[in-house]
């Protein structure tokens, strides 16, 4: 059987400047998720200008986040390596890292705006998981974040296109599309988390419910994975953390309603 080639990563070039497909499609999931944050911010009385500059920090200071939380968990490599501690480009990144960094940022903006930090939190939660769902497809361009060996059959047989079971052909072997399935779960979240915010749920909740869902299939995809960063032999990070968010995220939402925390609803004007 003939196969064809893998798709260019290079999507354009000139002179010594190269764009990647990746850094378009990452790009694309920041436009979408800012336009919806941002229509979503004016319904309920913020600045149109609230997400643009949230973004200003949240962009920077989340991709350095990402970067160290890599770095720190691969150190026994880049240790031996410290001239490639800086080499983004190469890949080595976290999307826990990313989180963190930004979630950080948001409480610290929120802060300084005198805005209530669930509040951002909530209006960011649908805009979040649609970025994730199309960021997961700069790795099928880049042939990276796969599954463990599989056969073509197989990928045949859960009906894919063949752009995507060429793309998962690397080396002579096919493998799990992996990015597809935390795309096609986010993109279900994204779709629920529309649902739910419709319903009586109390302020904060709406990013927790994402966090809870993103975290659950996360879990499951990390499991099929083969570049997982491990805590030892045998426990990947990105599960143990991912089972981390889960308790914290019902712990919270428990908690705050508990306390009284939670009195406003989603969608009431006040900050």
């Amino acid at each position: 059987m003939d196969y064809l080639q893998p798709l260019d990563r290079v999507a354009i070039e000139f002179g010594p400047f190269t764009i990647y497909w990746y850094g378009i499609i990452i790009g694309i999931g920041i436009l979408l998720g800012w336009v919806f944050a941002t229509r979503e911010a004016k319904k309920l009385g913020l600045s149109k200008d609230t997400f643009s500059d949230l973004l200003l920090w949240v962009i920077p200071i989340s991709i350095v986040s990402a970067r160290i939380y890599y770095v720190l968990f691969k150190w026994d490599y880049y240790s031996q390596n410290p001239g490639q501690i800086f080499a983004i480009w190469e890949g080595g990144i976290a999307i826990h890292g990313a989180l963190i960094g930004g979630v950080v940022t948001a409480v610290v903006f929120a802060n300084k705006k005198g805005i209530s930090f669930w509040k951002l939190a909530d209006i960011s939660a649908p805009s979040i998981i649609l970025g994730q769902a199309i960021g997961r497809w700069g790795n099928f361009m880049n042939q990276e974040a796969h599954g463990t060996e599989v056969t073509r059959g197989f990928l045949e047989g859960i009906n894919l296109p063949d752009f995507i079971i060429n793309q998962m052909y690397i080396n002579g072997s096919y493998y799990h599309p992996t990015f597809l399935y935390e795309s096609l779960w986010n993109l279900l979240g994204f779709v629920l988390l529309l649902i739910v915010r419709r319903l009586n749920i109390k302020r904060g909740e709406l990013f927790l419910i994402y966090v809870i869902w993103y975290s659950i299939g996360r879990f499951f995809v990390e499991g099929l994975r083969t570049d997982s960063l491990m805590l030892t032999d045998s426990l990947r990070i990105a599960q143990v953390v991912s089972l981390s968010l889960i308790g914290i995220a019902v712990i919270l939402i428990w908690f705050r309603r508990w306390k009284g925390y939670a009195k406003l609803q989603y969608g009431k004007r006040s900050n």
